[in-house]
């Protein structure tokens, strides 16, 4: 049987009914992340531990 994930939109959606949007998906075994406007399209997925440095990382990229 397949699981499917439960997909909810970032809060940081902005403004303009979310045009800027990526929604997240969070299972015990996995994180996933896609862009809301093609949701069918590639979506990345991490293990939980790897998450908090990939959210870091871009934060980090933001500031530079």
């Amino acid at each position: 049987m397949t699981t499917h994930d439960i997909w909810r939109k970032s809060s940081y959606s902005g403004g303009n009914d979310g045009d800027n949007c990526v929604e997240i998906a969070t299972r015990p075994t996995h994180i996933s992340i896609r862009d809301s406007k093609t949701p069918g399209r590639a979506t990345l997925t991490f293990p939980p531990v790897a998450f908090t440095p990939f959210v870091r990382a871009l934060k980090n990229a933001q500031l530079s």
